[in-house]
């Protein structure tokens, strides 16, 4: 019979792996990042936060960046499924993940859904920030630098969400639940750790990020289901990078 101990020991450094290669390192540089502006003159009130900003002066080798950059940051949740396929005594991934659930019509009219119930709140707890001075200056890419800018945000909308969804909820608390961790710990732990790594926008976005966590893990509890969180995740970011843009471009008081 295989030793428990071991067996969870190596449970836990797996996990500290994925999350090493991943989204525990984007924590680590968001603290660092909060860190710098809440030391700088003006604080978090002056600061700003960029998103999916230019990676060179040249079109083709910005392209080029962006798009490796949406690539590569996918391994990692190749990796962590890879992981889960060789657990011999659990079932399938697909089965895990509810991978196998709902139709396309399904999963999209639930993730709208859920984009919904966190997306209108989201937005007015990023302007109480701003105006409580806890919250960076969000700043998007310009919607018109080249023919492909609002393409390539759409990708690292989608890329966003698929490396938080599968990671944060899909990954890690089916690991958790794994190491006997109580479904409450598991969704409170997801949801610090989703929180964590946007510090770097401010304690405002952190802390919604935080409450976006603890609706995405328990709806990850009851329904077992992580496609709809993608696309939930997927449209809300559309909406920052693009729809944001658009109307911050169009309606001054943004």
């Amino acid at each position: 019979m295989p030793d428990r101990s071991v067996s969870d020991r190596k449970l836990k450094l797996e996990i500290w792996i994925v999350l090493g290669l991943s989204l525990g390192a984007s924590a680590v540089y968001a603290v660092v990042s909060l860190t710098a502006k809440l030391t700088q003159p003006g604080g978090l009130r002056d600061s700003t936060a960029s998103l999916n900003g230019n990676q060179d002066t040249r079109e083709w080798l910005d392209l080029t960046y962006q798009l490796l950059g949406i690539g590569f940051a996918i391994v990692p949740v190749a990796l962590a499924l890879y992981l889960m396929t060789l657990d011999n005594d659990q079932p399938p991934v697909r089965e895990r993940l509810g991978l196998h659930k709902g139709s396309i019509w399904d999963n999209v009219m639930w993730g709208a859904l859920l984009a919904a119930v966190i997306g209108l709140p989201g937005i007015g707890v990023y302007f109480a920030g701003r105006a409580l001075g806890v919250t960076a200056e969000i700043v998007t890419s310009p919607l018109d630098t080249y023919w492909w800018t609002v393409p390539v945000l759409i990708l690292a909308a989608v890329k966003n969400a698929v490396i938080e969804e599968f990671i944060v909820v899909g990954y890690l608390t089916t690991r958790l639940r794994q190491l006997d961790w109580a479904w409450p710990r598991t969704i409170v732990a997801s949801a610090l750790l989703r929180g964590s790594y946007h510090l770097y926008q401010g304690f405002g976005q952190a802390f919604g990020n935080f409450v976006m966590g603890l609706v995405f893990g328990y709806w990850f509890r009851r329904t077992r289901r992580v496609l709809p969180l993608v696309i939930a995740h997927t449209i809300l970011d559309v909406i920052s990078f693009v729809g944001y843009g658009f109307l911050r471009d169009h309606v001054g008081w943004l």
